[in-house]
């Protein structure tokens, strides 16, 4: 009887009678397909900006408009913001609250200098005459910066929801996989960026 019901226990199940994947895998799996939808549409942008990045309308351009030094202490900022929320994963793993803060206090603030000096930036250009409306190259360059400092935007708020989340909530599991989520959301900022600082700016004629 022993023998028969430990060999009933071996047989493998088929997958389409196990029942729901658990809820971390649906989420996680949902969230590398936002993920992969939100990297389609930076492609896209990226495409236009290459076809357009030279139809300036006898306008100014790249390299007359960038401010490379501006730009790479914006760089700078961002990729500081992602080692700091990579810090904060790790007090989050630990389940340490006071760590994860001190955490996304840095990182709020290096994320709000970032946006802070590309939104200066573009107010500049916009006040010199050189706005989206100006060329095509312009219309490009407003529209793959702009949605990237959207993003930010977003990803700041975001995070200080996670905060609140963490003091109301606590460490429960669904809160938890929200902030790897975020992670996962602000590290690919990071990649778009170096793509944009790469493409954009570096290759600016």
């Amino acid at each position: 009887m022993n023998a028969a019901t430990h060999a009933i226990e071996e047989v493998e199940i088929p997958i389409s009678e196990r029942g729901p994947a658990p809820r971390k895998v649906i989420v996680g799996y949902g969230f590398w397909l936002f993920l992969l939808s939100d990297i389609i549409v930076f492609s896209a942008l990226f495409a236009a900006y290459a076809v357009l990045s030279g139809r300036t309308a006898d306008g100014p351009t790249g390299v007359q408009l960038f401010h490379r030094r501006q730009v790479l202490v914006e760089t700078g900022c961002l990729l500081a913001s992602s080692f700091t929320c990579a810090l904060m994963a790790l007090a989050i793993e630990q389940r340490r609250r006071g760590l994860m803060v001190i955490g996304a206090i840095a990182m709020f603030a290096l994320g709000a200098a970032f946006l802070g000096l590309e939104l200066t930036e573009l107010a500049g250009m916009i006040a010199r005459g050189a706005g989206p409306d100006r060329s095509a190259f312009l219309s490009a360059f407003f529209a793959l910066v702009g949605m990237h400092g959207l993003h930010v935007a977003i990803g700041l708020a975001w995070l200080v929801s996670m905060v609140a989340q963490v003091f109301t909530l606590g460490w429960r599991e669904m809160v938890v996989d929200r902030l790897a989520c975020f992670s996962l959301f602000w590290h690919a900022l990071d990649i778009v960026w170096i793509g944009v600082f790469t493409i954009v700016y570096l290759g600016a004629r």
